[in-house]
């Protein structure tokens, strides 16, 4: 085969281990995301109000941490999302360790903007050094196609997929490099046949 002309990580993070979070071990991982919550500026979103039911998304791991994306509507209208890390624990005891989270507000919902194909949340989560100098930002990604149909979401740096996740309950989990010689993230998501369904880019088009 010849010389990758684009050299960048592919396919980094680990797939979903796990089943979508239900149970105690829901109830632990609520506490980390609402507490992360409390500590959102809201002096731009306005107040958080009450917080509805949390949708958690496939679990992703990299570098030794798992990832575990969350989104909730606010009864004032706001959505909040985040994730919550964590080390998971040892074959001897079980039991994850090291838990982090973090949590922020929008007003800009799927409800306000009827001409999204894709409901997205994007977070940094490290970089990668790669060659001459260029650093791409490692960005978890995650969300939910708007569109019937999606079987699979994938993640397209200059085209090249580097990232891809099955739906499981309708949402999806990515953790791809972003921002990386001139090139960002588009996330695309396909029917079981691999027919592209839709396509949204983590970034507005200029003259939006």
């Amino acid at each position: 085969m010849p010389p990758e002309p684009r050299f960048v990580p592919r396919f980094a993070a680990e797939p979903p281990q796990e089943h979508l979070p239900y149970g105690r071990w829901a109830e632990r991982l609520q506490e980390e995301f609402l507490a992360a919550c409390l500590r959102i500026d809201t002096e731009e979103s306005g107040a958080i109000g009450e917080v509805d039911d949390i949708a958690w998304f496939p679990d992703r791991t990299w570098h030794g941490r798992t990832y575990i994306p969350a989104s909730a509507a606010t009864s004032t209208g706001l959505e909040l999302f985040g994730y919550v890390s964590f080390i998971r624990g040892t074959a001897e005891d079980g039991e994850p360790t090291g838990f982090d989270a973090r949590a922020d507000a929008t007003t800009e919902t799927a409800a306000l903007n009827p001409d999204w194909a894709i409901d997205l949340c994007d977070e940094e989560i490290g970089a990668w050094r790669g060659e001459a100098g260029n650093i791409a930002t490692m960005t978890l990604v995650w969300g939910r196609p708007l569109v019937a149909g999606g079987a699979i979401a994938t993640a397209e740096l200059a085209r090249l997929c580097v990232d891809q996740c099955e739906l499981v309950d309708g949402r999806f989990t990515l953790l791809a490099p972003d921002d990386y010689r001139g090139d960002t993230l588009d996330v695309a998501l396909f029917d079981a046949k691999g027919t592209e369904l839709a396509r949204e880019s983590l970034y507005e088009d200029d003259d939006e």
